[in-house]
C-alpha cells in the first residue's frame, strides 16, 4: 500500500511539473521590468550587457559568468596603498579569477551596484574596442565590517564574434578607488 502511495504521489508530482512547463529551477529567471520580461543575464552583445552580466556575477557569486566577462589577453591594474610609496598592482586574467573567487567565497553577499558612466568612447576607427569609466559602489556582507567602497573604474572592452553573434569582453580594467 505505502509503494502504491509514493508511486501516485511521485506521478502527481511529475505531472505538475510537466503542466508547469519546461523550466530550469536553477537558472537566472525572468523580471518584470517596466511591463515587459528581460533577463537578469545578458547575451554581451553590447557593452552594457557586459555591466550587467558583472553585477550580476558579483550579487549572485557566480564565477563562471564572471570567467565569461573576461578576455584571454586580460589585464587588472591597482595601486597597493599598504606600501610606501604606494605601488602598482598588476594581473592577468588567471591571476583574477582566482582571486575574484576567493572574494565570492570569503564573504557571505556582495552588492556591486554600477553607479553612473563618467564618459565611453571608441578606441580607433573600427568600432571593435571601447574605453569606458564607470563609478561603482561595493559593499561586503551589508557593510558590518567592512565600509562600502565608492569608486571609479576604466574598462577597456574588445568586440569579438562567437558563434556568428557579437559579444563583448573585458581586456583592461583599472580600478581608480583609493582607500
Amino acid at each position: 500500500m505505502k509503494t502504491i502511495l509514493l508511486h501516485s504521489l511521485f506521478l502527481l508530482v511529475f505531472v505538475a511539473l510537466l503542466l508547469e512547463g519546461c523550466v530550469n529551477p536553477f537558472a537566472p529567471a525572468l523580471t518584470e521590468a517596466g511591463g515587459s520580461h528581460e533577463l537578469i543575464l545578458s547575451e554581451q552583445d553590447t557593452p552594457e550587457g557586459v555591466f550587467v552580466n558583472f553585477s550580476y556575477s558579483y550579487n549572485f557569486k557566480d564565477s563562471l559568468v564572471y570567467s565569461d566577462l573576461l578576455d584571454s589577453t586580460f589585464l587588472f591594474i591597482s595601486k597597493n596603498y599598504a606600501t610606501t610609496p604606494v605601488t602598482d598592482l598588476t594581473w592577468g586574467r588567471d591571476v583574477d579569477i582566482k582571486t575574484t573567487v576567493g572574494l565570492f567565497r570569503h564573504f557571505q553577499t556582495l552588492n556591486l551596484k554600477w553607479e553612473a558612466t563618467i564618459f565611453e568612447r571608441f578606441l580607433g576607427t573600427d568600432s571593435s574596442r571601447k574605453e569606458i569609466k564607470k563609478r561603482f559602489q561595493l559593499t561586503f556582507d551589508g557593510g558590518q565590517e567592512i565600509p562600502t567602497i565608492n569608486g571609479d573604474a576604466l574598462f577597456i572592452l574588445k568586440k569579438k564574434t562567437r558563434n556568428k553573434k557579437p559579444f563583448w569582453q573585458i581586456t583592461r580594467w583599472e580600478d581608480l578607488s583609493t582607500f
